[in-house]
């Protein structure tokens, strides 16, 4: 893993033939992600894919921090 500041570099990971990826351990540690947890995937053609935990997105959107 490599960090500067508030950003990381975890690593490679390979989609597999039914579209699953697995999110690197040192990833799900940092940003506290679980099994059963849900995200949101969101995307954008230029800037590409992001992963959001779904209790957060919703607490985003519902005005709390």
């Amino acid at each position: 893993m490599v960090k500067e500041e508030d950003k990381f570099l975890f690593g490679i990971c390979k989609v597999g033939e039914r579209g699953q990826i697995v999110i690197p351990k040192d990833a799900r540690e940092v940003f506290n992600i679980s099994p059963g947890d849900s995200l949101i995937v969101l995307g954008d053609k230029k800037k590409g894919l992001a992963l959001v935990k779904a209790e957060e997105f919703r607490d985003k959107l519902e005005g709390e921090d």
